[in-house]
């Protein structure tokens, strides 16, 4: 990380967390292809710091394995299809990212070699080391773990400064903001109040994973432009979660 840039960055390796259903914007299934290019644009932003990007992206807009597993179908199926949505939002980015000029590389944790490349942790880093923006899906490859938990594992895999979660609120709060006016936000909070007060950040896996490996979290608003890019210059945006 001798890019001259790079040394002003508070967190000069981000891997960004993503869900599905922002992808769809308001239209809650599919692509908006608005939001899409808003979301490339906030990726753009930071990768001009000299900033190293990884991505994670749920499949909430395609198809949720836990969902169907409720509705009666088997678990371990339901999830590998929720797998595959990932692969599908991870290519879809990947084109909206390419045509900004951003090279980019989808790798995933099911094999799919005609599509994109199989995860390597060496590749992985190779790719960041060479300022590409690598895109992780298919999750962990296993059923029964989230994408949140994937997010968090390549984080550690590939050594990242930070793990930013952007979601569609400001950060975290005692309760859902959109169903109680009087929620309590936090601008700071440990992972050890996050898991004893049940806060819904992400999974209690994720969560005991960040917390094991000292991995910092940010938790902010996506639909905030120039939110991201704040917070891997280190400025107080979101909650941080550490």
């Amino acid at each position: 990380m001798s890019d001259g840039a790079n040394r002003t960055l508070r967190y000069p390796r981000v891997l960004l967390k993503l869900s599905g259903e922002a992808l769809a914007g308001d239209t809650k299934f599919g692509f908006d292809f608005d939001r899409l290019s808003f979301f490339a644009q906030q990726v753009e932003e930071v990768v001009q710091t000299g900033a190293e990007v990884g991505l994670v992206i749920g499949g909430g807009n395609i198809v949720r394995g836990a969902q169907l597993s409720r509705m009666g179908m088997d678990r371990v199926g339901a999830d590998y299809m929720g797998m595959l949505g990932t692969v599908i939002n991870a290519l879809a980015l990947q084109d909206v990212l390419e045509k900004r000029g951003l090279e980019t590389r989808v790798m995933t944790a099911i094999r799919m070699e005609e599509l994109a490349e199989p995860y390597i942790r060496r590749r992985a880093l190779s790719h960041l080391d060479a300022r590409r923006v690598v895109i992780f899906a298919a999750g962990t490859g296993n059923p029964y773990f989230s994408t949140d938990t994937a997010a968090v594992l390549r984080a550690i895999q590939i050594k990242a400064d930070v793990i930013i979660k952007a979601t569609s609120v400001d950060g975290v709060y005692s309760a859902d903001p959109k169903q109680d006016p009087t929620a309590r936000f936090y601008e700071t909070i440990s992972y050890r109040d996050v898991m004893l007060e049940e806060l819904r950040v992400m999974d209690q896996t994720a969560i005991t994973l960040c917390k094991e490996n000292q991995l910092p979290l940010i938790v902010l608003n996506i639909n905030e432009t120039g939110a991201v890019l704040r917070a891997v210059r280190g400025e107080k945006v979101g909650t941080l979660v550490s």
